[in-house]
């Protein structure tokens, strides 16, 4: 079946998509700036004032773009082939290393754009960014669930996701070892309550939890 109109990126949308990864890496010297989107432009071969009606206006709303892009990026990587032989384990730290090496070009402007979505005013989006991309890679990790695992994994790995990062923005050790020590560390933690969840669920005491928690993601029709 084809996909319907409404379905279908339009034109600014399709710019948009281009240029986002560049305007990151541009952003590192010249911050989330409409000079940061001239630069993509100009790289891409793109005319100025087009990119710069394609791109948002605001910062938080260009670091929201940026992100988009990642996890496009992410997602045309991560094709089933590429994960049919991996275990969970093995899925979810290659899905948070591919973003960590999408987004190294643009390190310094990712730090700027997490700034930017800690402000008061940005909090609420940069919550919606945070769930989006753990919600991504857990689907990519190919989880269908719908009760409260659904919405478990997808803290524990948003905590995974974003206490790596922070500690990927500041690492400075070769062939970023901190960063892959501390990223195994914690997908271990994370395998260890996977464990005691399983457990707990095959003793029957999740039940009641398990359709209440189903039917607010997916309510009776």
């Amino acid at each position: 079946m084809n996909q319907s109109n409404a379905d279908q990126p339009t034109p600014l949308e399709k710019l948009r998509q281009r240029l986002a990864l560049a305007v990151g890496e541009h952003a590192v010297f010249d911050g989330w700036t409409s000079a940061a989107v001239d630069a993509a432009a100009d790289q891409l071969g793109i005319d100025r004032a087009q990119a710069r009606l394609a791109m948002p206006k605001t910062q938080a709303a260009m670091v929201d773009v940026y992100i988009q892009a990642v996890d496009r990026a992410l997602e045309e990587y991560f094709t089933p082939k590429r994960l049919a032989q991996m275990k969970i384990r093995d899925k979810i730290r290659a899905l948070i290393w591919k973003r960590l090496e999408i987004m190294a070009p643009a390190r310094e402007a990712v730090r700027r754009g997490l700034a930017i979505l800690t402000m008061p005013h940005n909090l609420p989006l940069g919550m919606r960014i945070g769930w989006r991309t753990a919600d991504l890679m857990w689907r990519i990790a190919g989880d269908t669930s719908t009760d409260f695992n659904h919405y478990t994994k997808r803290t524990m790995l948003g905590g995974v996701y974003a206490s790596t990062l922070l500690v990927w923005l500041d690492d400075s050790s070769d062939g970023l070892s901190d960063t892959a020590a501390f990223l195994d560390r914690r997908i271990d933690d994370v395998m260890k309550i996977e464990k005691w969840k399983a457990e707990w669920r095959g003793s029957g005491q999740h039940l009641s939890l398990s359709r209440f928690l189903g039917r607010l993601r997916y309510p009776p029709r």
